[in-house]
């Protein structure tokens, strides 16, 4: 692939997970009332609908996130990447003309099933990296996506509210079938013909690609160190809002502020300072600082006593995010050209994984740990299972890299090369 072809074709994948990410961000500020109009029902009883609409997202994306990786080892990525744009925009004309509720239950799974944006965009970045400098610098998108989406989806998302209802879906809708349209014309193929391989359904199941990672005992122990980063992070995604107004009495709209704090930081972090610190102190330090940073975050979020602190801690929190690169790129440093797609498929089934079971565990806990049923009060509780779990990802790593160095001396470069760049956990 040309330089010119190159660089044209990791700003379409930017633009992919920056639309993927927005078109979340833009329907958040309606959909609560939207399903409390469909169901008549008060706002407040909404959220559990609303609840069962993540949780079926995310179990049809831990089921298909590995075939749609694996038919993009087959078929190409660029095949791929177009239908899931062009699934997402299906998605959102069902919820933008839903007359009942059961209509987004359908419309979210339909972008469950082609939400391989993330997957496969991460194949092709793989792909189209001929070292690991440039992976640094190209994984370096995928997180500034995240950040940047995270702050202009929801902020627009209110802005278009005011139009009715709807409008963000039409909105989100568009976005992402111009997107295909424009990857239709511009997009190249990353996946030579030569580093295809068939397409075997016991390589596509997803209980099936998770043993993929256990081929060899490294990329286990790496996997579980990556499935407990973000099972600590649901601390932060699934109770952000419910803990700070229960806390801190905010306001939806101080959530909403602290919520684009957030992406802002994520997008500094990402696009900025991963790129200065990650070339210079290379892939494992940077693991085990920024681990250290998120366990430090989410300690202090446990302890919180006011609300500015919630701000002032989101910073060590947030620097945390130079470790999630490091830890993608020495895991993809374990496979071969042709399993890239697979190997991003068994990742994201994990990270749908914990957005399933970690919500369950992080609010009960909260719920437990302010009621009258609990041994002593501790609203800050579920965050301190997220630092445990951190600080575990710590020295899993540790013995499994240490480890590695020692027998594997080929992949001691990677291990303390450069590394590339991806999303905080919290997006």
């Amino acid at each position: 692939m040309h330089t010119t072809s190159k660089k044209a074709a990791i700003s379409f994948i930017f633009i992919t997970l920056l639309i993927d990410v927005m078109g979340w961000g833009l329907i958040i500020p309606v959909m609560a009332d939207l399903i409390a109009q469909l169901k008549h029902i008060p706002v407040n009883e909404a959220s559990t609908y609303g609840a069962l609409l993540l949780s079926v997202f995310a179990i049809t994306q831990f089921l298909f996130a590995p075939v749609v990786g694996n038919l993009s080892d087959r078929y190409g990525r660029r095949p791929v990447l177009l239908l899931s744009l062009l699934g997402f925009g299906i998605d959102y004309i069902i919820l933008a003309l839903a007359p009942h509720y059961w209509w987004l239950f359908i419309g979210r799974v339909i972008a469950g099933i082609t939400g391989a944006s993330f997957t496969t965009a991460t194949a092709y970045i793989a792909d189209i990296s001929t070292d690991e400098t440039s992976k640094a610098k190209n994984f370096g998108l995928i997180g500034a996506a995240f950040g940047l989406g995270f702050v202009l989806g929801p902020a627009l998302g209110a802005l278009l509210a005011t139009w009715g209802i709807r409008a963000p879906f039409y909105a989100a809708a568009v976005l992402c079938l111009l997107n295909c349209l424009y990857g239709y014309f511009l997009l190249p193929e990353s996946l030579s013909k030569e580093n295809r391989r068939p397409f075997e359904w016991k390589r596509a199941n997803p209980f099936g690609s998770l043993k993929f990672l256990t081929r060899h005992p490294e990329i286990g122990g790496l996997a579980f160190s990556f499935f407990l980063i973000y099972l600590g992070s649901q601390s932060v995604q699934g109770n952000w809002n419910f803990f700070t107004i229960y806390r801190f009495n905010w306001s939806e709209k101080m959530v909403g502020i602290s919520l684009a704090v957030v992406g802002v930081l994520v997008g500094a972090v990402q696009a900025g300072l991963t790129r200065v610190i990650n070339p210079k102190i290379g892939n494992e330090k940077s693991i085990y600082l920024g681990l250290s940073l998120y366990a430090l975050g989410l300690l202090l979020f446990a302890f919180a006593t006011q609300g500015w602190m919630m701000f002032a801690f989101l910073i060590p929190y947030c620097l945390g995010g130079i470790c999630g690169p490091s830890l993608q790129s020495v895991i993809s440093g374990h496979v071969p050209p042709n399993q890239q797609g697979e190997l991003q498929g068994a990742l994201t089934s994990l990270m749908s994984l914990t957005t399933v079971v970690g919500p369950l565990i992080m609010n009960s806990t909260f719920a437990y740990f302010t009621s009258t049923r609990a041994p002593f009060y501790f609203p800050g509780m579920h965050f301190l299972i997220g630092a445990v779990c951190m600080m575990l990802s710590v020295i899993i790593t540790y013995k499994v890299l240490t480890r590695e160095k020692k027998e594997n001396p080929e992949l001691a470069s990677v291990i303390k090369g450069s590394a590339p760049v991806g999303e905080t956990p919290m997006h």
